[in-house]
């Protein structure tokens, strides 16, 4: 499991992960992850498009992540999950706390305001 964590022009933070969101990957990930995702009040983009396979731990490690940011006055959004992710997501009803977009203008328009 691979993480990147890009400042976009906007201050939104752009975190791509790359590889299975199982045990294994979430212990490679998780303290950097939620220290790159809650560390100050900014928006939040996850981009999941590199993310194959999404265990429960994975789905804990995103839900946490959401709630520290939201709980320093910002917003975590998904991007691009691929279907399968995407459908374990929706069936575990993460897509009604966390918002999962298709386009990172509109996953950017969703956090943008928070930075103001």
């Amino acid at each position: 499991m691979q993480i990147q964590t890009i400042i976009l022009d906007n201050g939104i933070k752009l975190i791509k992960l790359d590889g299975r969101l199982d045990l294994p990957g979430v212990m490679e990930v998780d303290l950097k992850f939620t220290a790159s995702a809650a560390s100050e009040k900014a928006g939040v983009v996850v981009d999941l498009a590199q993310v194959p396979f999404l265990a429960s731990i994975g789905i804990r490690m995103l839900l946490a992540s959401a709630k520290a940011v939201q709980k320093r006055g910002g917003k975590m959004v998904l991007l691009n999950p691929q279907p399968m992710v995407s459908e374990m997501l929706a069936s575990a009803g993460i897509n009604t706390i966390i918002p999962m977009h298709t386009d990172l203008d509109a996953a950017c328009a969703d956090v943008v305001g928070l930075l103001d």
